[in-house]
């Protein structure tokens, strides 16, 4: 008997995960977690993208996982090693709400929305439709995804989970 388990992905990581292994992870406020996945394979790749663009890092020793534009290509190449098809992958994305309200003109401090905006970015540039999304508003998320259904389970802050 085949014992499913779930692999959990921290803030500013990603990993890989393997039909009958769920993937997930948890306190996705403004941060965005990208769900890339081969239905045929039953392979899913997820990364908790915690910033937009790595540019802006003040350290010179950048964590890639931390920001979308290093993470996502990252993620890309693990997926395909894993045995994932590049002209099958899809993906659903899930996060980057603005946790606080913000005076207006407060551009730099929309991390959620800018988050959703890059890892967006990412995806088209690697020409992989998004087939299902829930981001923005003001609640923090955790996600679950199940390469075996291809359905990601979305349990927002005091809300009943869902699927999309």
């Amino acid at each position: 008997m085949n014992k499913r388990k779930t692999i959990r992905v921290g803030i500013a990581d990603l990993n890989i995960a393997h039909a009958p292994d769920c993937i997930m992870t948890s306190a996705l406020g403004s941060c965005v977690g990208a769900v890339v996945f081969d239905r045929g394979k039953k392979v899913a790749g997820l990364a908790h993208v915690l910033l937009p663009d790595s540019s802006v890092a003040r350290q010179s020793n950048v964590k890639p996982y931390k920001y979308a534009d290093t993470a996502i290509p990252i993620l890309m190449n693990k997926l395909v090693t894993a045995g994932a098809r590049k002209m099958a992958l899809e993906a659903k994305i899930a996060g980057g709400a603005q946790m606080f309200q913000l005076p207006s003109g407060s551009i730099g401090m929309r991390i959620g929305p800018r988050n959703i905006e890059a890892v967006r970015e990412q995806l088209t540039n690697y020409h992989i439709p998004i087939v299902a999304s829930d981001v923005g508003g003001e609640l923090g998320r955790t996600i679950t995804f199940d390469p075996e259904s291809s359905e990601l389970k979305v349990r927002k802050v005091n809300q009943e989970e869902y699927y999309i």
